[in-house]
């Protein structure tokens, strides 16, 4: 075990110095310094310029940073700007989704999650639960396989048909249960039964005892930026037209709806 001072791990044990030459080389382009003269740059950097040169094209291969031209150096690229884009926008979208969630929770009495796309994943960002019922076993940072899980239905059903396809190009479908699709053409079936739907209803797919209900969110370009969720025991969920079913169900939209509107759609 490392050594814990004062609660806390010393970080530095934890430091990885590759990692922390690539980020002070992309803090010093972002500062405008533009890697024109290599030698200059190792030297402020305290990088050894072979090292340096290494780093440029790591970064170049993985798109974060591009070259301005031939001799005129660097700046940062679309890959950081993306990476800061999904960090701001997922905060925003936890910060205004929060009370809606909530709400969420108590006219359902379920736990209740909120999670964003991540190539074929849903990443969780936030997670609510009751004070007495079944607790989800879904952390801040889980991720579920976005064909198997409802969030990542909800989501996909308000991409496009070609994005589907190009999301899922090459890739082998793992996780959920036998019910979940085993392939491209089920994903794709599953997609029109949700988008007819309106909302995602999930029983036994990412876990044979567990259901779910699943609702889009959109911001003010009326694109799918999220989902959210109530998960709970199958039972609830095997008849969708129960009076108990259509609670849920309204509550779910009703959430999806609050939040949307905070994020700017109308």
């Amino acid at each position: 075990m490392k050594k814990i001072e004062n609660g806390n791990l010393n970080k530095n044990s934890y430091s990885v110095p590759p990692v922390e030459r690539a980020i002070r080389l992309l803090q010093y382009i972002g500062e405008g310094n533009k890697c024109r003269n290599l030698t200059k740059a190792s030297s402020h950097l305290s990088i050894n310029r072979t090292t340096l040169i290494r780093l440029i094209y790591s970064l170049l291969d993985n798109g974060m940073i591009e070259q301005i031209s031939e001799d005129e150096g660097y700046c940062l690229g679309i890959g950081v700007i993306s990476l800061g884009a999904q960090a701001i926008q997922s905060r925003d979208i936890v910060q205004m989704s929060l009370q809606s969630i909530q709400e969420l929770v108590k006219k359902s009495n379920m736990s209740a999650h909120l999670g964003i796309l991540d190539g074929t994943d849903v990443v969780y960002l936030t997670r609510e639960t009751p004070k007495a019922h079944l607790i989800s076993n879904m952390h801040i940072g889980s991720r579920l396989p976005a064909h198997a899980s409802s969030i990542g239905r909800a989501i996909l059903a308000d991409l496009s048909e070609v994005a589907v396809k190009d999301i899922y190009k090459n890739r082998e479908l793992s996780g959920g249960t036998n019910k979940a699709p085993q392939n491209l053409q089920q994903i794709l079936s599953q997609r029109k039964i949700d988008v007819k739907r309106g909302y995602v209803w999930s029983v036994g797919m990412i876990e044979p005892n567990i259901g779910s209900c699943a609702a889009t969110i959109y911001n003010h370009e009326g694109k799918p930026i999220a989902g959210l969720n109530v998960s709970g025991p199958k039972d609830i969920f095997i008849n969708e037209n129960s009076k108990q079913a259509i609670i849920i169900r309204e509550a779910v939209l009703d959430a999806a709806r609050i939040s949307s509107a905070a994020m700017g759609f109308r």
